[in-house]
């Protein structure tokens, strides 16, 4: 191997201690002081590495390596570093240490790319600290919208006050911004987060595109009353209406077998929350994805027939908000070639895997053509303590990475 294993898996081992939580969990939220620590952590492996550093206006951390020529578009890399609040060590750490790690032995091989290259770590990938993700990969490509900056946390502090605190200037977003055409292209390594490869006992996978998310979030209202004393049929029952949505989105997503489409309920916040009194409001979040967006759309349009025939079963109303809505978006296919052929060198049959995550190369996608490389992680697990990628793994996907780079800076 061309990259250096063992410090790879230092560094690895040396992040996992920020925002610790147990043996092998971590929370580092989005703009936070654990988060700082951990880009200033970062930051000197990448001055290491021979390049700038700095923290833009959304908070993003960038490293940079000039090239010969600067007026050409960048090739960018990265991933993020902020974690689930119960998440584990890899998620988003990979696309990161790992870039790094390709870059220093770039520089320590004495080669000089004509295209500037920069690394980022992206703030608030994972989206759960103000329920809106990939905030700064959307912030320099002008794709904020309007009240994100509104947005509280569990504790009532705004993204507003969160990004001043961290030392953003919120004046100037303008100026952290890319230019149309100013990116080249987009690579970004990351652990499956799911089981298809550790099931096909495959270290690597080639992503063949990201499914698009829709993110929704569902207010059903009734009446309240005493749980003892108001008879069955004549019950508002806001939380029984959102049961039979939540039922009925399983077999919405499941009458294809076989389909890649999944759907999910993870949040549920019941009011009044008392044992003796019928549920007077629901709110609930949910999670609808698909790489076939035609399907993707029939499935939304059912969603909503369901809740609407249920809350008029109940004498319910309802309010259906959009929190997110992106289409899939599919991996350039010149850059899958490079990623296969590396595979093909180091003599790995790496099978092509769609994302069904999202990733902040989703919001790259639409600035420049993309590629990933997926990690295997331990039975699919993620966004959890037991989360786990090997060393080897890990290293042998740095070292398809570090190929890559050098096929793409030669375009």
């Amino acid at each position: 191997m061309k990259i250096n294993a063992k410090r790879l898996a230092l560094h690895f081992a040396e992040m996992s201690q920020i925002g610790k939580i147990g043996e092998t969990g971590t929370c580092r939220p989005a703009h936070s002081p654990d988060e700082k620590q951990a880009f200033e952590l970062a930051s000197s492996w990448m001055h290491a590495a021979g390049m700038q550093t700095r923290i833009d206006n959304f908070g993003n951390l960038i490293g940079t390596l000039k090239g010969s020529k600067p007026e050409l578009p960048v090739l960018m890399m990265g991933s993020h570093l902020d974690s689930q609040p119960y998440g584990g060590r890899f998620d988003g750490v990979a696309g990161v240490l790992c870039a790094i790690e390709a870059i220093t032995t770039l520089t320590e091989n004495g080669i000089k790319p004509k295209r500037t290259i920069e690394i980022i770590s992206f703030a608030d990938e994972e989206g759960w600290r103000f329920k809106k993700g990939l905030f700064g990969s959307r912030g320099i490509l002008g794709k904020l919208e309007e009240g994100e900056l509104q947005r509280t946390d569990a504790n009532g502090i705004t993204r507003e006050k969160a990004l001043i605190n961290f030392g953003c200037d919120i004046g100037k977003f303008k100026e952290s911004e890319y230019k149309a055409g100013s990116i080249f292209a987009f690579l970004e390594l990351h652990i499956e987060q799911g089981p298809i490869l550790d099931r096909a006992n495959k270290p690597i996978g080639i992503v063949s595109g990201i499914s698009g998310p829709l993110w929704l979030t569902v207010k059903m209202k009734g009446m309240a009353g005493h749980t003892g004393s108001v008879p069955m049929h004549m019950r508002q029952d806001a939380l029984l209406g959102a049961a039979e949505v939540i039922v009925g989105l399983n077999k919405i997503v499941t009458q294809v077998p076989g389909a890649p489409t999944v759907g999910t309920v993870a949040t549920i916040d019941v009011f009044p929350a008392s044992r003796n009194i019928i549920a007077e409001e629901v709110v609930f979040t949910l999670d609808l994805r698909d790489i076939d967006l035609d399907r993707r759309n029939r499935y939304e349009q059912q969603v909503r027939e369901l809740i609407d025939a249920s809350a008029k079963a109940h004498q319910l109303t309802y309010k259906v908000s959009v929190d997110t809505n992106s289409e899939p978006r599919y991996c350039a296919g010149w850059i899958k070639d490079i990623i296969g052929e590396e595979c093909k060198t180091l003599g790995l049959d790496a099978p092509e895997l769609m994302s069904g995550p999202f990733h902040d190369a989703l919001a790259l996608s639409y600035a420049c053509d993309y590629g990933m490389i997926f990690i295997r992680c331990k039975d699919g697990i993620s966004h959890n303590p037991l989360e786990y990628s090997s060393d080897e793994d890990l290293a042998l996907g740095t070292e398809i990475l570090y190929g890559t780079i050098l096929k793409v800076l030669q375009k």
